[in-house]
């Protein structure tokens, strides 16, 4: 019998793969009994016949208590179950019999180390409830069986940080406990120079292992041995004398296993053979579809390999048959992953043509729709207006997609190889049907002048400098720092020439930047400090009032008019700021009441909870009554989402809130005063050149090269809403405790969408404020984005790039969480322009004169 203990966060990981092993075993063995947390247990027992299970009520995961109370109910439970036995002769004939698996889920350590940290006492007392535990189930089993067949396997579910996180992929999490005691497990060796040996195996993550053995484990003359964790899998195995699990990748670590010489090469092959198999059936799989077959050539000749094992077996040679199964299994991995990446160049092939096609068809469209350069090809007759030639490219278009989808037909593709393919062709088909418009821009720009490609290389040299910055961001977050900095002298610098006056703007352009820049320098992991996320209330209580005094006083000066214009001014509007302001004064001493209750007491309030959520609730609806000037319906946006933001807020990024909403305005003044600059010199201009640039819509114009800055500055502040709150583009990145104040007990698929929406109120700040500039220099918004998805998709494709399957596995994961992060990007600014379009559609810009001038200024 196999008795596997699963403590969560006892020490570092083992990953969700130990769970999956477990299911694997549960389908094997004869009975499976299953006791712990009601999110993992029903997963792998509710389908079994063969299996005795129970969990514990979802509200027993509450993350205000002392959690080490679901340890023992697992251990009760499993007690129980034995002392049943002895007046239930069927139970007790099951409980006798071999290969069975008793799994028993202990969660206690982990929801403790998210609530109270693993350095509180609650947590280290949790440990030593845990070690208790696992001494109680030996006594108890050796007591009830009393024939020393039962082996004893401990592990961990994965590892935590200081801060109560995990998932990151950084050793301290993913490092894991493995102790194994009982039958068929071999007494551990005195240790030998180093305290552990790891010559026996090649770690998958390929970081040292080299975490010492703690001291006061006792443990410091004793031999670790150390595995991966796909290893377990054919462990536990071959101590229920089960075969290895189908899809198990894992080396069986014979340093563990209580085996003679010949034992261990019968072990060692069942291993081998049942890899080798895997990859005998991807090759088959393979070579029956694939038109163009290339097989593994290191392996062709297998069978001739393991004729030479059985012969070396048979002659007792077994050094030399351990030797070959080995080099066999070795082999075998390394063709598993040679028919996982068998299509891998193809469809890098496919997926970078199908990026680069998407991005011309972006330039493209905006070029056609949204700058006046269709216009003046129309003009110089660059541009003709035949189309009959393109229904050719269109019927060759689809001719090419239905050769290669009969291909991928052959060959059984999946579903996904054909949307590939299909889009790829789709979108080369577009480029190639506007080669008139390609080729009249090609003529277009031999005539432009020199000093037209000066300003188009800068303004291309930034964008890409930019968006790099972006990239190599991802990485490392003092990137943000560093442009901000430069940014806000920058900017300042262009103001005092922008403006003719003296003005605090540029002063205040530059603060505001240099403010931010502090924030990207911040620990990732974001530490508590109530108080901070209290004084955080009354700054942005602060900030707003200075918007109300600025446009309260600027109305009568004409540079601030654009900003300050409304159509009308209610005494509805004045109650509702008092009213956003007083819900903001709530959130800030519900943020103190809340987490002093839970703390001392150990439970979130009812009273606190309802009341967090009405006021969260309540205060996002408020922006849409609120007056619509620019500067009204930002402030009030900004006070509409406050108190969410800071009930859902643990330390700094509450501050980050308002340092954003300043730069934002700080954004808008820039572009106010660029704004002004231009009318000023539209205004020395003939009529009819006038007339070139406001040809869209009477609100708007075509979009021009210098306009390029608007959707890369919003991508900037974009990604310095998610990094500046501590985020590194990682799933673990997200701190639970935020969601505290409105929900304790455990509820991944709430608790989740609260950290999302967390995320996303900065989102929609920044996109709110991209909407107001959009109509306040009147350009497009929809041209604005497309640049948008286009700057995204740039980064898409470099990321693609530097996705990793080998490594460390943070190394890997960050890799594909950043390749996902950018790629979802454009997603959620789509749905987030929609969301804030309820918010922004009602603003209003003050109409345009006919003779602009700042000399009235």
């Amino acid at each position: 019998m196999l008795v596997l203990l699963q403590n969560l966060d006892l020490a570092m990981l083992l990953l969700l793969l130990v769970s999956m092993k477990i299911l694997v075993l549960s389908l094997k063995s004869r009975h499976t009994f299953a006791f712990g947390s009601p999110d993992i247990i029903p997963i792998f027992c509710s389908a079994l016949p063969h299996s005795t299970w129970n969990s514990y009520p979802h509200e027993y995961e509450d993350f205000a208590t002392d959690a080490s109370f679901l340890d023992e109910w697992s251990f009760d439970q499993f007690e129980g179950l034995l002392n049943r036995s002895h007046a239930d002769p069927k139970l007790k004939e099951l409980l006798h019999q071999d290969k069975l698996v008793v799994f028993l889920h202990l969660l206690g350590c982990d929801s403790n180390g998210h609530a109270h940290r693993p350095y509180s006492s609650i947590y280290l007392n949790n440990v030593k409830v845990v070690d208790k535990i696992a001494e109680r189930v030996y006594h108890l089993l050796e007591d009830y069986y009393r024939d020393n067949r039962t082996s004893y396997i401990f592990t961990a579910d994965h590892g935590m940080s200081d801060k109560g996180s995990h998932g990151d992929g950084h050793p301290t999490n993913t490092d894991t406990p493995l102790v194994a005691w009982g039958a068929g497990i071999q007494y551990p060796k005195p240790a030998s120079g180093n305290s552990h040996s790891d010559s026996v195996t090649t770690f998958v993550d390929k970081h040292a292992h080299d975490m010492p053995t703690p001291y006061d484990w006792g443990l410091r003359r004793v031999e670790r041995v150390d595995v991966n964790q796909a290893d377990i899998a054919p462990l536990m195995s071959t101590l229920l004398g089960l075969p290895c699990p189908v899809n198990s990748v894992g080396n069986l670590p014979l340093g563990y296993m209580k085996l003679n010489e010949a034992e261990e090469v019968e072990a060692v092959v069942a291993n081998t053979k049942q890899i080798l198999n895997q990859l005998l059936r991807k090759s088959y799989i393979k070579s029956s579809n694939s038109l163009f077959f290339k097989p593994f050539k290191p392996l062709v000749h297998h069978s001739f390999s393991l004729s030479q094992i059985d012969e070396l077996i048979s002659a007792k040679s077994y050094e030399a048959a351990m030797k070959l199964a080995v080099d066999l299994r070795n082999l075998s991995l390394e063709g598993l992953h040679y028919f996982q990446t068998y299509d891998w160049l193809m469809l890098m092939t496919v997926i970078t043509l199908g990026y680069t096609g998407w991005m011309i068809v972006l330039a493209l469209h905006v070029l056609q729709c949204y700058s006046s350069l269709s216009g003046d090809l129309s003009k110089k007759e660059h541009l003709s207006v035949q189309k009959k030639d393109s229904g050719k490219v269109y019927i060759s278009g689809c001719l090419l997609m239905a050769i290669l989808s009969v291909l991928n037909l052959v060959e059984h593709s999946p579903p996904l190889y054909h949307a590939y393919i299909g889009m790829t062709v789709f979108l080369w088909t577009q480029i190639f049907s506007e080669y008139r418009l390609i080729r009249g821009l090609w003529k277009y720009l031999r005539e432009r002048r020199a000093d037209y490609f000066i300003k188009l290389l800068f303004a291309a040299a930034v964008a890409v400098v930019i968006v790099e910055l972006l990239v190599h961001s991802f990485t490392e977050r003092k990137l943000y720092t560093w442009f901000f900095l430069i940014a806000g002298v920058v900017a300042s610098i262009l103001l005092h020439f922008s403006i003719p006056w003296r003005s605090g703007i540029p002063v205040f352009v530059c603060i505001s930047c240099w403010f931010l820049s502090v924030f990207t320098l911040m620990p990732a992991e974001i530490p508590d400090n109530n108080n901070l996320v209290v004084t955080s209330g009354a700054i942005i209580i602060v900030i707003s009032l200075a918007a109300k005094w600025l446009g309260t006083h600027a109305e009568g000066n004409k540079f601030w008019q654009s900003i300050t214009f409304h159509e009308s001014r209610t005494q509805m509007c004045s109650m509702l700021y008092c009213i956003q302001i007083f819900l903001v004064g709530v959130s800030s001493v519900m943020v103190f009441l809340s987490t002093k209750h839970r703390t001392q007491n150990q439970e979130l309030h009812s009273s606190h909870q309802f009341i967090n959520w009405l006021v969260a609730g309540s205060s996002m609806v408020l922006p849409l009554f609120s007056a619509n000037g620019i500067l009204s319906r930002l402030s009030s946006i900004f006070l509409g989402f406050a108190p969410p933001f800071l009930l859902l807020s643990i330390g700094y990024e509450a501050v980050f809130y308002s340092a954003l909403a300043v730069v934002l305005m700080a954004w808008i003044l820039f572009e106010n005063a660029s704004h002004h600059s231009s009318k000023v010199k539209e205004s020395s201009l003939s009529e009819n050149n006038t007339e070139e640039h406001i040809t869209i819509g009477s609100d708007e114009r075509y979009l021009q090269l210098s306009d390029v800055r608007i959707p890369l500055v919003f991508m900037v502040l974009f990604n310095v809403a998610f990094f500046g709150t501590g985020n590194f583009a990682s799933i673990a990145s997200f701190e639970i405790s935020s969601v505290y104040r409105f929900i304790t007990i455990f509820s991944p698929f709430l608790m989740a969408a609260l950290l999302i929406f967390k995320l996303f109120i900065p989102f929609m700040l920044v996109i709110c404020a991209f909407s107001a500039i959009t109509k306040l220099v009147r350009v497009p918004r929809l041209g604005c984005y497309f640049l948008v998805i286009l700057f995204s998709d740039i980064m898409t494709i470099h990321f693609f790039f530097l996705v990793k399957n080998t490594g460390s596995w943070m190394e890997i994961g960050n890799s594909i969480s950043h390749f996902g992060i950018v790629s979802a990007q454009v997603v959620f600014v789509l749905l987030l322009f929609a969301l804030t379009n309820l918010y922004t559609r009602s603003i209003r810009i003050k109409p345009l004169s006919t003779s602009p001038s700042l000399k009235t200024l």
